[in-house]
């Protein structure tokens, strides 16, 4: 423990220290540095390729699943990706120094409100080392050091990444310590960091609901704790059946290893017959398991039957992270938003149909971060919502919700300027 919490209170400090110097950072130099990151992640990708392999290696001996093996992934085609999101970065507006609100008071005195970094914050996360990349970049252009603690089956593209995040700093004398990561994989790290209030100022958590649910529960570092994605898809009785196969298929399959992928299918029982239709021969091509009420396993046409089940309860209100699709058929509007309700978590949820009011309705009832109407899930992403990046998805309703960019890493002072007034 000792070894652990020393690691900890030195990257921690160094972090403090290093924030106080990065609020006086130009957005010029910031972009400057941003830029030097990607080129970075374009030009240095055999070291980063080489140590993921190492840690996929260890994932397949240890028995790591498709899925898991996918987020841990990384090739030239995703750093490249992730060099194109720094960029997407780097062209926002620097939130820092912005001013609002600002107004003259009866008594002469003159205020506003001025956007300012949180500090210093800790992220906790486990298989994708993207993260570490994404998360580093979003703190450093809103003017927050960063102690980066991912997984141990990532531990080696972790290292690698930052490695190459705080030598693009330093190449253009930037500080390479607003950047720190904790090699420690043990959990009692997890344990110090969110307890560690003296040196965080926010504790951002990615990954499955054990950790999450963890940091809920045990952090005295305010934490952004929401990020399960329990995702649905209603298809109304007014879909385009062909488009909503599509938005249903992408939803689904594009990315299925991810918080935003769908995890159940709503389908309005005067669409079902021609829709199940559709979206079974498409799902089934790529081999998405469906696991269906017994409603949609009788309209299912000529389907593989290895990969439509019946659905047992626990398949509603699960994020499969996989390709498995849980599906029900409803028999109207109240039916959907009343299963979403339910078995919702906060995340992200759409609405295909033909019908503004139903459009409507889904947009102001149901209770989400993201809520969509004709889209794909997988559009609620910092980078395609234009944030450039994220740290996290957040289901919280306080602070942030939604994907968190540059502005959600940012609170703000009141600044108020006088002429001598004195209160009556």
């Amino acid at each position: 423990m000792a070894t652990t919490t020393s690691e900890l209170i030195t990257k921690a400090r160094a972090a403090r220290v290093a924030a106080r110097g990065l609020q006086t950072v130009s957005p010029e130099r910031k972009n400057a540095a941003l830029e030097a990151i990607a080129l970075a992640l374009e030009s240095d990708q055999a070291a980063v390729i080489e140590a993921n392999a190492l840690d996929l290696a260890e994932g397949v001996a240890a028995g790591m699943n498709e899925s898991l093996l996918d987020r841990l992934m990384l090739d030239a085609e995703r750093l490249s990706g992730m060099a194109a999101d720094v960029r997407k970065v780097a062209a926002l507006p620097d939130p820092i120094g912005e001013t609002f609100d600002a107004r003259t008071l009866p008594n002469g005195l003159r205020v506003e409100r001025r956007r300012v970094p949180l500090g210093v914050i800790g992220a906790i996360y486990e298989s994708r080392p993207n993260v570490t990349v994404d998360i580093a970049v979003v703190c450093f252009k809103s003017g927050n050091a960063v102690v980066l603690r991912g997984g141990k089956e990532a531990v080696h593209s972790n290292g690698a990444l930052a490695a190459l995040v705080r030598g693009a700093l330093a190449s253009v004398g930037e500080d390479p310590e607003t950047v720190q990561q904790i090699v420690d994989t043990d959990r009692s790290v997890v344990e110090e960091m969110i307890k560690g209030d003296d040196y965080f100022d926010l504790i951002i958590p990615r990954g499955g609901a054990a950790l999450v649910h963890y940091v809920a529960k045990e952090a005295t570092v305010p934490a952004i704790t929401g990020g399960i994605g329990v995702v649905h898809a209603f298809v109304d009785a007014t879909a385009n059946v062909e488009n909503a196969a599509d938005i249903v298929f992408n939803s689904k399959v594009q990315r299925p290893s991810v918080c935003n992928a769908l995890d159940t299918l709503l389908v309005h029982s005067s669409v079902a017959p021609a829709l199940l239709t559709a979206v079974a021969t498409k799902l089934g091509a790529a081999g998405v398991e469906l696991r269906c009420d017994q409603r949609a396993l009788a309209l299912m046409g000529p389907v593989d039957s290895d990969l439509v089940k019946p659905a047992q309860p626990e398949d509603f209100g699960q994020e499969f992270l996989a390709l498995v699709l849980s599906v029900r058929v409803v028999d109207s509007v109240d039916e959907a938003l009343a299963h979403i309700e339910e078995h919702g978590s906060g995340h992200t949820e759409t609405v295909l149909t033909g019908d503004d009011a139903v459009a409507n309705r889904f947009l102001n009832e149901v209770d989400a971060a993201v809520v969509m109407v004709n889209s794909s899930t997988r559009f609620n992403d910092g980078a395609e919502l234009g944030l450039g990046a994220e740290v996290a998805i957040s289901t919280n309703k306080l602070h942030a919700r939604g994907p968190m960019g540059l502005r959600e890493l940012t609170s703000y002072k009141w600044i108020v300027r006088g002429d001598g007034q004195v209160r009556g």
